[in-house]
């Protein structure tokens, strides 16, 4: 039986593609949009649009790994592209997101800045003037949000070199009078509050596990719109969302894996839905699970 009301528009027509490519559109990245989210997105595009002051505002967004805080990142990028000037003579670039390095290096971080601008540099150049021309480039494609993936990774060296990095992220919000937006697990939040000054700048925000409550079934009905298959899943339905829940454990990111994972599995099967078979058929180990089952090989 063909079904295509649950569907959207895009994974309806998708029904009628091969198999294999049908497949693909499965695997590939999609945004599923949620009332966190939408309240973390409505956030960002305040702190987008404040005037610039000597004391610009900052957002620290507080996560389990995998919890969908890069996602939620490259939504807001994408959301907000470079554009050129009313002549054509330059890009403006609102907006960039970047990895924190390794460690608190200094070097390393300027580096990424200049990597996702493809502004030429010499990687051998002292930091200061590594730190003069980020400063000149920034001002001049108009920046006024800087996203900082991974920030946690500030926690990593002495803790001479951590505030040495944090007083880079102060000195760059202060020069060129920008947001800066963390995203982290909650050692983050602890290495900013190390530094009185960012602490009082940078407001945090959680993007907490999901539990079993109207809003994850509100989710899991919005993964079953995109995921092209012919017959209804109804993953919303409390028993098949309650095991979704103790398989993904809570986090965005494994529950995404999961049900692509369980979709192509229906496709290549023919059983074309997800079910609490096709759960077993895959043989999906939770996080906590695959954790223990590395140390034990170990």
């Amino acid at each position: 039986m063909d079904e295509r009301g649950h569907l959207n528009t895009a994974a309806r027509a998708a029904l009628d593609l091969p198999s294999a490519t049908r497949i693909d559109r499965i695997r590939s990245p999609r945004w599923i949009g949620y009332t966190r989210a939408k309240q973390l997105l409505d956030k960002l595009d305040d702190l987008l649009t404040h005037p610039k002051t000597h004391r610009m505002p900052n957002l620290l967004i507080v996560g389990d790994t995998n919890a969908g805080k890069t996602m939620l990142a490259n939504r807001f990028v994408q959301l907000h592209p470079p554009d050129k000037t009313a002549g054509g003579e330059a890009v403006i670039v609102p907006v960039m997101a970047i990895q924190a390095p390794p460690g608190p290096d200094e070097n390393r971080f300027y580096n990424a800045i200049l990597e996702a601008l493809c502004t030429p540099y010499n990687p051998r150049e002292r930091v200061a003037q590594k730190q003069i021309q980020v400063l000149r480039v920034l001002k001049r494609i108009g920046l006024r949000m800087l996203i900082i993936d991974e920030i946690h990774n500030v926690l990593t060296g002495s803790v001479a070199k951590q505030r040495q990095f944090l007083n880079v992220l102060k000195y760059l919000g202060n020069d060129l009078q920008i947001t800066l937006v963390g995203l982290g697990t909650k050692e983050a939040l602890r290495a900013l509050q190390a530094d009185p000054q960012l602490a009082n700048r940078f407001e945090p925000a959680a993007l907490p596990p999901w539990q079993l409550n109207q809003d994850f079934q509100m989710l899991l009905a919005s993964f079953e719109q995109v995921l092209p298959l012919r017959k209804r899943s109804r993953l919303a339905d409390e028993p098949l969302a309650r095991k979704l829940l103790v398989l993904s454990e809570g986090s965005l990111g494994e529950l995404s894996v999961l049900l692509t994972s369980a979709a192509v599995y229906a496709v290549h099967s023919g059983t074309e839905r997800i079910d609490e078979r096709v759960l077993a058929a895959i043989d999906w180990i939770p996080p906590s699970e695959r954790r223990r089952h590395t140390e034990h090989l170990l």
